[in-house]
């Protein structure tokens, strides 16, 4: 590392510094273009904010003195300006600086191609602005440089203080990841974006080819389906991120306005299709398999809503295609459920595929900070979802051709049997026949084994706690033992995950889960997690007092724990938990004693929490 590159990096630490202890009420500082040798930077800490909710400011009014107190700062030093849904036009203004003897160039990027309309006004050398006009809902032409994103080049004189000025408005979230860029520094990240997405764009036309030709050869129609999801989802995603603008329909301003919401409405519709198909839900499903067409029509006839009222129709719809990955994640859970080979993959795919939307989603709502891998969330999600799927579409294949192949070998087999000693074949069949059978009972243990367990706490879950409840609530019936259930929930503790972040709160779901399977003594007892910051505690053979004695050595070893907690009323992580013992009568559901031990639940809370009360 040379003195140069020390002294700039320096100058950074005491620039970073300098904007932590800035009140967060200050004019953001001037930034010394200079020290952009680093090569890049974030230009959310320099920039200040106005809202123009009716539309009514030009750059006249906003450069005027009175307009300085209604800048702000920026809520965080995060690397983009999330400021969600929202019809307000924003100015963002910010303070450039060349002190050098030699004029620079610099190269401004807004990392987020989905901006309908936004607006650089950059001073000229007789003072007056030249404004630069480009967005999603104006022809690609209009972009000051060639980019899937919005990049102007900024030229900077020597001895220059220069306020920047950009207006921003959009249907979809609206975020604005600003960075400063020297121009090679620019240049080089280019080509690694657009390299990684002819990567991700090429392993999806390699997809697409490969079943395609499948179909082809198998004339199966799930194939085809796929095929028509795969084209349809990747062109929406070429969209979402700017290069279906940049390279398929730059002049088409209405369109690229409204093809993100098309494409994922479609995607959706194409994608139940395949899922009816690939899962056989008309067996699986009989009902639910008559309302999918329904879904899949109303998905369809989307452009429809899209074209007459955007804005009004992206929040309905987004809410739709949320419930529809639900209603698809479900179905296919209920196919592995039911032991369905194919569901395995699927549910495997699709989970991929859903937590990349996810993370888009959060970030466009602005939960997740927008980075480099935020931001390709969603297609790194969508190429593992697709190889995925690929796999089960081709043990599909697979399937098939040993069905035929084991069709074939049976034939033979059976001339053999008539030709050769049918005594002993049939013993090697057996043995055959126990060995794949011992093999498949290994595998449904394993999957059962991961089925019942939470992920989190690594104690039971919810559905292996209703299997259990179920099966203890019968054998006390048939012996006359009493049943006894502890539902615990852990007090105030969405203010918990609020004030300590969501990691401090699974760290806090864990110890308390570690506590209950402590006290959970004899191989009868069952811990489980039942749902959220809910735990319940299945104890066979225990009356209500016994039970109730247990609850409350656990309130007293959570609250031991002392895990800070400022928004308690106890300074510390605390449980309240309500208890219920039965002897289940014919006629009874153990849904009883749930009800039971849920109603003293509340008791306990209404009466102060952090204690443990008997029904």
């Amino acid at each position: 590392m040379n003195l140069t590159s020390l002294l700039l990096r320096c100058a950074w630490l005491l620039y970073g510094l300098a904007l932590w202890a800035t009140p967060a009420s200050a004019e953001p500082p001037a930034l010394d273009a200079r020290l952009l040798d680093a090569p890049m930077a974030s230009l959310t800490p320099s920039m200040a904010i106005l809202e123009d909710p009716d539309h009514s400011l030009a750059l006249a009014d906003a450069m005027q003195a009175r307009m300085t107190e209604r800048f702000q700062p920026p809520a965080s030093a995060a690397a983009a300006l999330n400021l969600g849904h929202s019809s307000s036009r924003y100015w963002l203004r910010l303070r450039l600086q060349n002190p050098g003897d030699q004029p620079i160039e610099r190269m401004l990027e807004v990392g987020y191609a989905r901006l309908s309309q936004l607006t650089l006004f950059q001073p000229q050398a007789d003072g007056s602005y030249q404004a630069q006009a480009t967005g999603n809902a104006l022809p690609f032409a209009t972009r000051a440089y060639a980019n899937r994103y919005f990049v102007f080049p900024i030229a900077l004189p020597a001895h220059a203080d220069q306020w920047l000025y950009l207006q921003v408005q959009s249907s979809s979230p609206l975020i604005v990841p600003a960075r400063l860029w020297t121009p090679s520094a620019f240049h080089a990240y280019e080509r690694k974006d657009y390299s990684a997405q002819a990567l991700y764009f090429g392993m999806a036309l390699t997809m697409v080819l490969f079943n395609l030709l499948l179909y082809f050869a198998l004339r199966d129609r799930v194939y085809l389906l796929y095929v028509l999801f795969a084209s349809c989802f990747t062109l929406t995603l070429a969209e979402e991120n700017g290069l279906a603008k940049e390279f398929l329909w730059g002049d088409a301003p209405l369109w690229s306005n409204i093809a993100t919401g098309v494409g994922f409405s479609w995607s959706c519709g194409i994608f139940l299709v395949f899922m009816r198909q690939m899962l056989n839900t008309a067996s699986l499903l009989p009902r639910l398999d008559r309302a999918i067409p329904w879904l899949v029509a109303l998905f369809l006839l989307s452009p429809l809503a899209f074209l007459t009222d955007f804005d009004a129709a992206i929040q309905p719809a987004v809410a739709l295609w949320s419930l529809t990955m639900l209603l698809i994640l479900g179905v296919g859970l209920y196919g592995a459920f039911r032991r369905q080979r194919t569901a395995y993959f699927f549910v495997a795919a699709f989970a991929i595929g859903c937590f990349g939307g996810i993370a888009a989603g959060l970030k466009a709502l602005g939960w997740m900070p927008s980075n480099l891998l935020s931001v390709n969330l969603l297609q790194l999600g969508s190429a593992i979802e697709m190889l995925l799927m690929a796999l089960a579409l081709a043990d599909r294949f697979n399937l098939i051709r040993r069905e035929k192949a084991a069709a074939q070998q049976a034939a033979l087999d059976a001339q053999q049997l008539m030709l050769h000693n049918l005594q002993s074949h049939e013993r090697l069949l057996e043995a055959r026949v126990a060995e794949r059978t011992d093999a498949l009972q290994l595998l449904n243990r394993q999957l059962e084994a991961l089925s019942t367990t939470d992920g989190l706490t690594g104690i039971a879950n919810r559905r292996h706690f209703d299997q259990v409840l179920a099966r203890e609530w019968r054998r006390a019936a048939r012996t006359g033992e009493p049943l006894a259930l502890a539902i615990l929930d852990v007090d105030w503790f969405k203010k918990y995950n609020d004030h300590y972040g969501h990691q401090a709160g699974d760290d806090c779901l864990r110890q308390v889960a570690s506590i209950l399977a402590s006290h959970a003594g004899r191989a009868s007892d069952l811990v489980a997690r039942y749902g959220g910051e809910e735990f319940v505690l299945v104890t066979p053979a225990t009356d209500g007092q016994r039970a109730l004695q247990l609850a409350q050595r656990m309130c007293a070893d959570i609250q031991a724990l002392a895990l800070p907690h400022a928004v308690s009323e106890f300074s510390c992580v605390t449980a309240s938990i309500g208890v219920a013992a039965m002897l289940p009568q014919e006629g009874q559901m153990p849904e009883l004693l749930l009800h039971n031990a849920d109603k003293a639940l509340y008791q306990a809370k209404a009466q102060g929490r952090n204690q443990a009360l008997l029904a």
